[in-house]
């Protein structure tokens, strides 16, 4: 059998992705093209006529470690010729308690189980479920609200929009989510003193039906990398402690280094916080394969253990603790033990705070910031044409304009953002900082354009 695949020219890969694929948060009516992408190595992609492009998003952030790494293709292959799936109900693998093994070691305190799923959204789900079930089967059923936070995203999921639907993503589902209270994040309009209020009120007023407070810890990624304090988490995670409520971590974007520690619950521990339950997925096989997993504590765990089948987690997926996937996140993990990786973190941080001043006083830009391997800041525009939501035109220009300059970015709104892989060359995130003093060049010309001219 001839197993040789086929080759796509430029233009043959365009005419097969109009004519059959929808793309995931595109508007296909009138996004542009997509880019034709055939091979990645490192922090470049290829696209079909050879030219290279910085992935300075990591792919939707979950490419950590760089594009075909070879310590983890090479795990992959050697566990396909071994075990390449088994379900996991009833039946373990080595992989799977190895890598639980090492996660449980990794994790702050006081995780002590793993739970595997398929992806970020599909963990929350996970989390959530644990959190009503928790109480239910402690013989408290009237808890079964949910706080989140402000402008949080968790997933697409119905569970997960539920908790994220104050992001704005998911009006059309509005009718068919379960109701969350949300609280302030305690950045942009309002203070963390108001934030913990707002939380402070919500426990004292409901605290006999709440299960459980969600958030992102330290960074909230799709609303536009709004920042937290730890400090600030560790306060929200003390007060729900007090008052009787689990604490879920979303650390899908956060976790496996990109907020400059393993997990952003380590910094939260320094100031006395911790969860109940942490959901990981993204980094966690270092974008190679999907996969995901919802930590949590002995004490939940063992609310689940009894006679009765009906107090066990039925919940599964066909492809949960896929072996491949666990192989890939051992590798992605042990590259972690590699110094060269954190030392890469480092200079990738340092990068980022060099250009920290020049970006704050630069015209165009507000409010530029960083937190571990995250840059982002915001481009001002004065022309209300532009638009500054998720897929606005001003939006799509950002990302259009870096493209031709030979980076790939998302833009969440008129907020940009680098996540770089940890493996990027100094001069290849040295060369975007430069990237971006010319189209922010270009941006000035177009947000301040001559009288009676349209833009956009």
């Amino acid at each position: 059998m001839n197993l040789a695949k086929k080759q796509l020219s430029h233009a043959e890969l365009l005419e097969l992705d109009s004519r059959y694929c929808w793309h995931p948060f595109t508007q296909m009516q009138t996004a542009a093209p997509p880019l034709p992408v055939v091979r990645g190595q490192g922090e470049f992609l290829f696209d079909a006529q050879g030219n290279k492009y910085f992935d300075a998003v990591s792919s939707w952030w979950v490419n950590i470690h760089g594009h075909s790494n070879p310590v983890i293709a090479q795990a992959i292959s050697n566990q396909a010729l071994e075990l390449e799936h088994v379900m996991f109900a009833g039946v373990t693998h080595p992989p799977a308690a190895l890598l639980a093994e090492k996660l449980i070691q990794h994790a702050p305190a006081p995780m002590a189980k793993v739970f595997y799923s398929d992806n970020g959204s599909t963990a929350i789900e996970v989390a959530l479920k644990m959190a009503f079930q928790y109480w239910q089967n402690k013989g408290i059923a009237n808890k079964k609200r949910i706080i989140a936070l402000d402008g949080g995203y968790h997933g697409d999921t119905f569970g997960a929009m539920a908790t994220g639907k104050s992001s704005g993503f998911y009006d059309p589902f509005a009718p068919w989510l379960f109701k969350v209270d949300f609280i302030p994040t305690g950045v942009c309009a309002c203070t963390e003193e108001e934030a913990l209020a707002a939380l402070d009120q919500l426990l004292a007023d409901g605290a006999r039906e709440i299960a459980a407070l969600v958030l992102e810890p330290l960074i909230q990624g799709a609303s536009g990398m709004r920042f937290t304090r730890p400090a600030h988490v560790a306060e929200l995670c003390k007060r729900c402690e007090a008052a009787g409520v689990l604490v879920i971590f979303d650390e899908v974007f956060t976790g496996f280094g990109r907020t400059g520690t393993l997990f952003a619950a380590e910094q939260v521990a320094q100031f006395g916080g911790q969860a109940d339950i942490v959901c990981i997925s993204k980094g966690l096989t270092g974008g190679f394969m999907p996969m995901a997993a919802t930590l949590t504590s002995q004490a939940v765990y063992d609310a689940f253990l009894s006679n009765n089948v009906g107090h066990a987690l039925l919940h599964g997926h066909s492809y949960t603790a896929n072996p491949l996937g666990c192989a890939a996140a051992l590798a992605s993990m042990a590259l972690f033990d590699d110094e060269s990786t954190w030392a890469n973190i480092r200079k990738i941080e340092a990068t980022h705070q060099r250009w920290l001043p020049a970006l704050a006083c630069h015209p165009l830009i507000e409010n530029p910031r960083v937190c571990g391997t995250v840059a982002a800041f915001e481009l001002k525009s004065s022309h209300s044409q532009c638009g500054s939501g998720y897929g606005s035109s001003a939006s799509q220009w950002i990302r259009q304009t870096f493209l031709e300059l030979g980076i790939v970015v998302r833009p969440l709104g008129s907020t940009v953002y680098w996540v770089p892989p940890y493996c990027t060359a100094p001069e290849t995130l040295e060369n975007a900082y430069q990237t971006l003093i010319n189209v922010l060049q270009r941006w000035g010309s177009l947000i301040a354009p001559s009288p009676g001219s349209e833009l956009f």
